[in-house]
């Protein structure tokens, strides 16, 4: 039985990409000279939890649908200072197995030629060079591709498969038990930072804080030497720690080794003890792990059952820097 067609109003022109500051895995790409191809555009930070859990879904789209007529557009804009750093994206780029053209979007013009608002965010432009979709944030992931299927047919790229794409995403590109998920993105730096639990300490300075004997749910804190500024954490002296109170599958943690960029080790206790079996893809069994550039580290992935409970990352190193909290 055939689909119905999805209704895809003309939600304006496809913008141009001139605000791009380099391009990676082509030479620069316009509107004009992708007509005629079905055009998506996904707008992803590196860091972000939400865009990592749909890239499996990207990527498979345009390998299947690369030689039928879709050119895949990742627009890279970052939300964090190191994201800025351009050896940094093609990194990301390179060990996340993106070969699909990429606008690095450090100035935020494509984000603003877009108006767009969000991490992750698709748009998908048809032959004729008219936005006719978007989708905002993780999910619907099959009905963003009949979009894709539907466009191709009209431009008259024919699509003989009907299957669609079938993924098998690995570590923290696999979705969030969402079912399970009552802690919140947290961010770690001043000019963001709720539930904040410690005691001490002043925003751009060393100090040493306390965390107090218990944590309610959703609460965080640090303990030792740190310099808290806007945007991070610094864990100034060895055997500083942060911790949190989560219910989730997933505890992720995005960091840094700092300006230093020497590797810092760290080691993840779970309720007072080693996550063993709970241990996310950065770390071990035992707990421990290396913070080397920056990303997000998938510190818990534990098995069922899902209650609340104490997360302590202890870093046996200085210079560790902290940006935020995601779960899944």
């Amino acid at each position: 039985m055939a689909t119905s067609a999805i209704r895809l109003p003309i939600e304006g022109e496809l913008p141009a990409f001139t605000g791009a500051t380099v391009w990676i895995n082509t030479s620069p790409l316009t509107p004009a000279g992708l007509r005629g191809n079905v055009v998506l555009v996904d707008f992803w930070t590196y860091t972000c939890v939400n865009w990592l859990r749909t890239l499996p879904y990207v990527r498979a789209w345009a390998a299947k649908y690369r030689d039928r007529g879709l050119v895949v557009v990742g627009a890279h804009t970052p939300e964090f200072s190191v994201e800025h750093d351009l050896a940094n994206v093609r990194r990301a780029v390179s060990s996340m197995r993106i070969d699909y053209p990429v606008a690095v979007d450090s100035n935020y013009a494509i984000w603003r030629a877009f108006h767009n608002d969000y991490w992750p965010a698709v748009y998908i432009a048809d032959a004729n060079g008219r936005i006719r979709y978007h989708h905002f944030g993780e999910g619907d992931y099959e009905e963003t591709e009949r979009v894709i299927r539907q466009l191709l047919v009209e431009a008259g790229h024919p699509v003989e498969s009907r299957e669609l794409v079938n993924v098998d995403p690995q570590g923290t590109e696999v979705a969030a038990d969402w079912s399970q998920v009552r802690s919140e993105e947290t961010y770690v730096g001043s000019e963001k930072a709720v539930n904040f639990a410690s005691t001490g300490g002043a925003t751009g300075r060393t100090h040493v804080y306390v965390l107090p004997p218990r944590l309610a749910l959703n609460q965080w804190g640090l303990s030792g030497e740190w310099t808290v500024g806007s945007e991070t954490a610094i864990a100034d002296k060895p055997k500083s720690r942060v911790a949190y109170r989560f219910h989730a599958r997933d505890v992720n943690l995005v960091m840094s080794s700092g300006h230093a960029g020497r590797p810092v080790r760290f080691r993840v206790s779970i309720d007072g003890h080693p996550p063993g079996a709970g241990h996310g893809t950065d770390v071990e069994a035992d707990g421990t792990g290396t913070v080397s550039e920056p990303r997000l580290y998938q510190l818990i992935r534990q098995p069922k059952p899902i209650v609340d409970r104490d997360v302590e990352i202890e870093f046996l190193d200085p210079g560790a820097e902290l940006f935020v909290f995601t779960f899944g």
